[in-house]
């Protein structure tokens, strides 16, 4: 919840302009997400660009109705965003969003056409007492178990260690690639080897340009899930040079 209208349209332009003068055979995929009410003036100022689109922070598990204040995922698709945010940490804890919840959003999104980004990930006391495999194996099953292989390949999923987030405590690439290996082996039974090389795993544990070329160099972190560093376009183009290096 960042940024006003006019901001916003600064920001997503500055990036814009940003990636054009990155001269490159293949810029990796970059996606923007605005608040809600800006989805269609950041599409709109990126102007169909090859190489940034825009996804949507949240949506409603339904089509349309009696739910004032939500937003469908039919609603985002109209604004020209391809992507949505689901299962966000701050979601989960401050908004009280559950597994069942979670899951009801990813298939609203496949319904839309739209690709979900599912944020997983474990907390402190999770990460203290072991059970951190525990945690994001019942994450991925209630979210994505039902899933088709045609789905699946639609899907991104963002690994968010929630103790590392805001908290001054730092995880190591070793953690990081050790938890995206475990959710890459947790897709192969669920639905082949080839699908789970295609799903991209991010890394959204306070992914910024200090740490940024450390993290990409694991094998199985295949981008970032940025926050706060996404704020400022100098930092958001730093990340994206180092995708491409």
């Amino acid at each position: 919840m960042n940024k006003n209208l006019h901001e916003s349209i600064l920001l997503a332009d500055d990036i814009r302009l940003g990636v054009d003068q990155l001269v490159r055979s293949k810029l990796p995929t970059i996606l923007v997400a605005p608040a809600f009410p800006f989805l269609y003036s950041v599409s709109q100022t990126l102007g169909g660009h090859p190489s940034i689109a825009t996804a949507a922070q949240n949506c409603s598990t339904e089509r349309c109705g009696a739910f004032t204040g939500d937003v469908s995922a039919d609603m985002i698709r109209s604004t020209g965003a391809r992507y949505v945010i689901i299962g966000h940490s701050e979601r989960r804890s401050i908004f009280g969003e559950t597994e069942a919840l979670i899951c009801r959003k990813v298939l609203a999104a496949y319904e839309a056409e739209l690709s979900p980004i599912l944020c997983i990930g474990e907390k402190l006391e999770d990460r203290t007492s072991g059970k951190y495999f525990d945690v994001v194996k019942k994450q991925l099953e209630s979210a994505l178990s039902s899933c088709s292989g045609e789905q699946i390949l639609k899907t991104i999923i963002a690994y968010e260690p929630v103790w590392a987030i805001g908290t001054g405590v730092v995880a190591s690439s070793a953690q990081a690639q050790e938890m995206h290996a475990f959710i890459r082996q947790w897709l192969t039974p669920s639905f082949s080897m080839e699908y789970a090389k295609s799903v991209p795993i991010l890394y959204g544990g306070s992914c910024n340009p200090g740490n940024v070329r450390e993290l990409f160099s694991c094998p199985d972190v295949d981008g970032g899930l940025i926050g706060g560093a996404s704020l400022q376009a100098g930092d958001f183009l730093s990340i994206v040079k180092a995708a491409m290096e």
